[in-house]
């Protein structure tokens, strides 16, 4: 059986790759049964979560991503989130790889939202803000770039120093990235705004969106985490990545609560972007705005791309 560790995982994973390997995926259909969530006890009382996230094509390949989340590892040096995938043959049950699941989930959620932005974004879109300095915000840049013609990037966080350190590891590679603290100002001019966050209270308000803009929500995928206000929904016209998130986003569910958003304006899913059964931006002036939650059939596209070279298509 294939072992890919991080940086193998994550060497096989290049941007423009993975976002045509996702657009495949959401064309062709998988069979994606809901997540498993399972709590686990500890004599110590803090204990975790397992998540299991299965998905699988008919006659090719059965994937499964393991989750561990142990929120108390910090008090012994640990992250507190694991995470495995392992693929498998889809006719025979025959393992075939394993591999690092906080690449393959970080990767395919950064290349989800370029992928919406490349039916959703201004064509000419040259300036990205990113919310956040985790895992998936530091490789936006980078996958937004192959979808949109992307010159200035701006990063935002809760704590400045972290949107410093990471600007200037932007810069570092080539980019053209600088940090900001006036997040009203730097959502105001940003073409593409792209909130990576574990934030429980609104960021983003409507308010503050000019007219052609593009809002990226990645975070926000329990009711009880919120990136934005009732009203960014209420101005935008809304996609996600699937139903679900209409049932799992706080960003979703506040809005709707809010009296800003109601189930029958959403106007269609990444697959049918993906498959043409749906329109994508009709404007440059309307404010578009994509919801995702995750979801397991990304994670198979991406764990076969990462597979492919050495287990054949």
């Amino acid at each position: 059986m294939l072992h890919l560790d991080a940086a193998a995982t994550a060497a096989r994973l290049p941007p423009a790759e993975l976002i045509a390997a996702l657009r495949r995926a959401f064309n062709e259909g998988a069979e994606v049964p809901l997540r498993h969530t399972h709590r686990i006890d500890d004599p110590s009382g803090t204990g975790g979560t397992v998540l299991l996230m299965p998905a699988w094509k008919p006659g090719r390949r059965l994937g499964v991503k393991t989750v561990t989340i142990f929120p108390g590892n910090g008090a012994q040096g640990l992250p507190g989130l694991h995470s495995l995938y392992t693929l498998f043959d889809a006719t025979t049950g025959a393992p075939l790889a394993q591999l690092d699941g906080n690449q393959i989930t970080s990767r395919r959620t950064a290349a989800a939202s370029a992928l919406a932005a490349s039916f959703l974004a201004r064509d000419d879109a040259a300036s990205l803000l990113v919310l956040g300095c985790g895992r998936v915000a530091r490789l936006l840049p980078e996958a937004m770039r192959c979808v949109r013609p992307i010159e200035r990037i701006e990063v935002w966080n809760h704590r400045p120093e972290g949107a410093a350190a990471l600007a200037r590891a932007w810069r570092e590679q080539g980019l053209a990235a600088e940090p900001v603290t006036d997040l009203a100002a730097a959502v105001a001019r940003a073409d593409i705004v792209s909130c990576a966050t574990l934030a429980g209270a609104s960021l983003v308000r409507g308010a503050w969106l000019r007219e052609g803009t593009h809002l990226d929500l990645i975070g926000s995928f329990t009711p009880q985490m919120r990136e934005c206000d009732a009203e960014c929904f209420a101005r935008s016209r809304v996609w996600v990545d699937t139903e679900e998130a209409l049932a799992k986003s706080g960003d979703v569910l506040g809005a709707i609560a809010d009296g800003g958003f109601e189930a029958a304006r959403l106007q269609g899913t990444l697959a049918q972007l993906c498959r043409g059964e749906r329109p994508g931006r009709a404007g440059r002036a309307e404010i578009t705005l994509f919801k995702a939650v995750g979801n397991a059939l990304e994670d198979l596209a991406a764990a076969e791309l990462a597979a492919a070279a050495m287990l054949g298509r």
